[in-house]
């Protein structure tokens, strides 16, 4: 392993996900962004750091539902939405389309429509209201798990299904990523599942269970649809493994 090379390809996974500025000999070649892949969880575990800090700095000034939708800016201020614009497209294409071709051909149209308006905006408000609703400490710890294990499930589509589009954003991404890499990205996304609710080591077990059958039902729905994925199916499946792992942290909690 070459660490100048690892660390070129960690940039590479910050710059392509972020609006960070990475240094300038880094470089960019499209080639290196399916083995940048691996890091993509570990850019998420930052993004969540950044949202849990944002959001325990404004508990000192501003209510709990206030400094939520601060972090929440904060990362999306930070990704450009990256994935939720996924989400809206898939919902659109999804919603409104039927035959493979037309589903394809909505979710690569820029303009968001009814099912993915709706669909987001249901989306941002569940995420406030389930952060709101939990214990700071909880709720900021959940930030990372939900940002870092997300990407990981999310990622793991790069070694079960196939690309759809004969170009696109995700083409260089989308080659088939080795067992080895994606050991790589869950040691760097699932750990911090069990982080929360240490030492109750159930409640990792039991989010993680609920992502596995997550995972498998969307890979199926989008084989079933498309024949396989696209870039925004994996946007569309981050920002779902993501809520799925707040909503499971406050039931949790709750009974």
């Amino acid at each position: 392993m070459n660490p100048l090379a690892e660390l070129r390809y960690f940039f590479t996974a910050l710059g392509y996900f972020t609006r960070v500025p990475v240094p300038r000999w880094v470089g960019f070649k499209p080639e290196w962004l399916n083995s940048a892949a691996r890091y993509f969880p570990l850019v998420g575990a930052l993004l969540g750091a950044l949202a849990a800090l944002v959001y325990l700095a404004a508990l000192h000034v501003f209510p709990p539902g206030v400094a939520v939708l601060l972090s929440m800016a904060a990362t999306l201020l930070a990704t450009g939405a990256f994935h939720e614009d996924g989400l809206a497209d898939c919902l659109d294409a999804f919603g409104g389309g039927y035959a493979r071709e037309d589903v394809l051909r909505i979710m690569h149209d820029s303009r968001i429509g009814a099912f993915g308006a709706i669909g987001l905006v249901v989306a941002l408000a569940l995420k406030w209201q389930v952060l709101a609703s939990l214990p700071p400490m909880r709720a900021a710890m959940l930030m990372i798990a939900g940002h870092a294990a997300s990407r990981a499930c999310a990622i793991s589509y790069l070694v079960s299904l196939d690309y759809v589009r004969a170009e696109g954003k995700a083409k260089p991404v989308a080659q088939r990523m080795s067992f080895a890499a994606l050991l790589c990205a869950f040691a760097f996304g699932l750990p911090w599942l069990f982080w929360p609710a240490w030492p109750d080591w159930r409640a990792g077990i039991a989010t993680l269970t609920v992502l596995v059958a997550l995972r498998y039902a969307l890979g199926r729905y989008f084989v079933k649809r498309i024949g396989g994925y696209t870039g925004d199916c994996l946007g569309f499946a981050q920002q779902v493994f993501e809520l799925a792992i707040y909503l499971v942290g406050l039931a949790w909690i709750s009974f």
